[in-house]
């Protein structure tokens, strides 16, 4: 009776999850579809990439933003963040005369490290661009990538356009673990949600082309200062301002390779806990509902009995099916839909990693600092 109940629940919950949520599966929104006319008028743009210790990545990032071809004025900020390696050598080694690169001031007390060399990027940029373009020190852009950002923030008169980077996915373990990665984030931010005039606020970090002005009314970066999962909390933000619009791309790649499985569980226990509210309760709640929707399923496929065992069937092969479209943007063999429930015991156990490091102050641990002390 009860292995009845709980496989027609978790059925019950990847049937909603299909029909009932914004089709977040079907992966629909990308930089390439409903492509706007160029605007008569290209506007000012200045990029700012926040970097420490980037020295590996530096010069293919830095260097596909002096690539572009974009017709309006545009320069490039890079913000050194305290590096020891020789990141800001390299970038000015590269002798391109729209790059500037600033050295850091020390991390301000309430401040995340990121956000706060963006913070000093932003005001170095002025008043003059009407548009910022936020992106990582590990994210390498096609030539073509701003105009068609510009493109679409002016025809539609956003507040903010974001792009999810493709991450790399060549190793074993980004093949398994990484395309569910960005499932996962679909299925909390649903992209067609995000791109409503009304409801959710959400954005990719890597790449976020932000109108000055909306920034500037919605109280600055200063208004997110301390948050560890900055790019949704920007999204929620400039969400108050006016629309925004969240895409899939190829335009946008991520170079950061995540070759093992503990480089992998860093990068997810860096923010999990914090996605949680640092909620003892609402991580005992979230396990448990990885449990329901993930485990339940093929454990009644595989021993259960009767109506238990086809409900836990139904709900694997749903499960399975939805991961499909990420898996084919990816190229990645769709049998990896199968497993997506053992990869999803990966992430819960990343997740109670995640509240372990807080525990100890060490959450939010990047580049050795560890942004969200104990007890917060």
């Amino acid at each position: 009776m009860i292995g009845t109940v709980v496989a027609g629940l978790s059925l019950a919950i990847w049937l909603v999850l299909i029909f009932a949520r914004h089709g977040f599966w079907l992966a629909r929104e990308r930089d390439t579809r409903d492509v706007p006319a160029d605007p008569k008028h290209w506007p000012d743009v200045v990029a700012v990439v926040p970097a420490r210790d980037e020295a590996d990545v530096i010069a293919r990032s830095i260097g596909s933003l002096a690539a572009q071809d974009y017709p309006g004025r545009f320069r490039i900020i890079l913000m050194d963040d305290s590096s020891s390696d020789g990141t800001a050598d390299i970038a000015r080694g590269l002798g391109v005369e729209r790059i500037e690169v600033v050295r850091g001031l020390p991390l301000a007390p309430g401040w995340t490290g990121k956000l706060w060399a963006v913070s000093q990027g932003i005001e170095r940029a002025g008043s003059a661009p009407t548009w910022l373009w936020l992106t990582d020190a590990d994210i390498e852009h096609a030539p073509d990538t701003l105009r068609t950002l510009v493109a679409r923030g002016e025809a539609s008169g956003l507040a903010l356009v974001s792009l999810m980077a493709k991450l790399r996915a060549d190793s074993f373990a980004e093949r398994m673990l990484i395309p569910a990665f960005v499932f996962f984030f679909q299925m909390l931010y649903p992209f067609a949600l995000v791109n409503r005039p009304t409801g959710l606020g959400g954005a990719a970090g890597g790449c976020m082309l932000v109108r000055r002005e909306a920034l500037a009314a919605a109280g600055g970066i200063a208004a997110i200062r301390g948050a560890l999962i900055d790019d949704c909390a920007l999204g929620a933000l400039l969400k108050r301002q006016g629309r925004i619009w969240l895409g899939l791309t190829d335009r946008s790649r991520s170079i950061r390779p995540y070759d093992g499985f503990g480089v992998v569980a860093a990068m997810i226990s860096r923010s999990a806990y914090a996605q949680l509210r640092y909620s003892p309760l609402l991580l005992a709640g979230t396990l448990l509902g990885l449990a329901l929707v993930y485990a339940a399923p093929p454990l009644l496929a595989l021993f259960g009995h009767g109506a238990a065992r086809f409900a836990g069937i139904a709900a694997w092969a749903l499960m399975a099916i939805a991961f499909q479209p990420m898996l084919a943007f990816y190229r990645r063999s769709p049998l990896w839909g199968v497993a997506l429930p053992l990869i999803a015991a990966f992430y819960a156990a990343c997740t109670l990693l995640s509240a372990w490091q807080h525990m100890r102050g060490r959450g939010g641990m990047w580049k050795g600092r560890a942004q969200a002390a104990a007890g917060r």
